[in-house]
């Protein structure tokens, strides 16, 4: 009982003689019928992991309210699904996080028995549009992140502030211009063998500087330092005319 001397959602007008009395037991109804609303994560199964796709505990963010006005909160709903991008073992993997607001959806009928057996199962009880058959589809109203794939007419961009890892039996880079790698430290590269298909240069930017290289170090053709061919120069002995024949 309220203020007002009406109980629960009841206000003035649902006293207001028989289409008050109607109205109020269509409300009521249709109260019962949950469709879509915004819900905050308190829990999630899955952190980020190569697994299986998880449960979420959602907080509902919309109160309900009597008939006096009164906010009254919702209980968290438990276990239900979220969405994950996945198509057979192909997936995008990027698990909610506590915190996280998004959008649950309500299934028409009990979803248990399919959540259970993850096969073509009966309703596992005759509830409909119930909080308890929620589905959690993520992305709503959420900060500005931090670690991200940014799609733009100008390209994309894939930005972490800790690691990016590719890997796989192969990777190919192909670019019809310029391939770049920028390093603040180093660039290291790690194989049983290195083959470079094309011309190489030092280049004259601020990262130059002496190379080194512990070898051995064999060329096939030749190599010329300052102008001097390492495979055809001579050298003259002092005091003499004569010069040296060119290395074997």
């Amino acid at each position: 009982m309220n203020n007002f001397g009406y109980t629960g959602t009841q206000d003035p007008a649902s006293g207001s003689g028989e289409y008050g009395a109607l109205s109020f037991l269509v409300n009521q109804i249709l109260a019962q019928i949950q469709t879509i609303t915004l819900v905050k994560i308190v829990a999630v199964t899955n952190n980020g992991g190569v697994s299986p796709v998880g449960f979420v505990d959602v907080q509902p963010l919309v109160n309900q309210v009597d008939g006096a006005g009164n906010a009254i909160p919702h209980g968290v709903v438990f276990g239900l699904p979220y969405f994950r991008l996945q198509g057979g073992s192909n997936a995008i993997i990027l698990d909610p996080q506590v915190g996280d607001i998004g959008m649950c959806g309500f299934s028409s009928r009990d979803v248990s028995s399919v959540k259970a057996s993850k096969a073509q199962s009966n309703p596992g009880s005759s509830r409909t549009f119930d909080w308890a058959d929620g589905l959690y589809f993520g992305g709503m109203l959420n900060g500005t992140p931090v670690q991200y794939v940014a799609f733009s007419s100008s390209g994309i961009d894939i930005v972490s502030p800790t690691r990016i890892r590719m890997s796989a039996p192969e990777i190919d880079l192909q670019a019809t211009n310029v391939v770049g790698i920028t390093a603040g430290t180093q660039i290291t590269n790690s194989a049983p063998a290195i083959e470079i298909d094309g011309q190489m240069t030092q280049g004259e930017g601020p990262q130059g500087g002496t190379a080194a290289m512990q070898g051995p170090l064999n060329v096939v053709n030749d190599v010329v330092a300052q102008g001097k061919s390492v495979h055809n120069h001579t050298h003259t002995a002092q005091g003499a005319t004569a010069v040296t024949t060119p290395p074997n």
